[in-house]
């Protein structure tokens, strides 16, 4: 299974557009969204997989895109997601909550931990956990997405 993961959209609709033509390109079967989305037009864009969103810092009014996301038929986590994908346990942060998110890397109840929030790439092995940034789709240099083929745990970034 090949999982998609983005975050930091902050609203971009060029920037997430580029990255759905990229994960199309990849033939990804899901895909996890690690906060700040910033608009609808965002989901809308992403209506193409099965997708699973947590809110961001800057997801002020998130009533919109729960919305958006219902009627996406996508999945809406709050501010923090459990999913198990292919019998991998991952969680889903956006990471300005860093107690939390530390919680969850160090808990060793999750093989893949997935945040956004520092628009910087992050690829680290932690015990058992995988802990991924996929970097940022705004405010980033390059603006980059991962790739995770599950179950085996191999993760990759792609600049856009």
């Amino acid at each position: 299974m090949r999982l998609g993961v983005i975050s930091d959209t902050h609203g971009a609709v060029e920037n997430t557009r580029a990255a759905v033509r990229m994960l199309e390109s990849l033939e990804i079967d899901a895909l996890v969204h690690c906060g700040d989305i910033g608009t609808p037009e965002v989901i809308a864009l992403l209506a193409g997989w099965p997708t699973h969103y947590v809110g961001g810092n800057c997801d002020n009014d998130p009533a919109p895109l729960r919305r958006a996301i219902a009627a996406a038929g996508q999945t809406w986590h709050g501010e923090f997601g459990e999913i198990e994908l292919a019998g991998v346990r991952v969680a889903l942060a956006h990471g300005h909550d860093s107690r939390r998110l530390a919680d969850a890397i160090k808990s060793g109840s999750y093989q893949l931990v997935c945040t956004g929030h520092t628009h910087q790439k992050r690829i680290e092995q932690v015990g058992q956990t995988l802990v991924l940034n996929p970097g940022a789709l705004y405010r980033a240099n390059p603006h980059s997405l991962a790739l995770v083929d599950l179950p085996e745990l191999s993760a990759m970034h792609i600049n856009l």
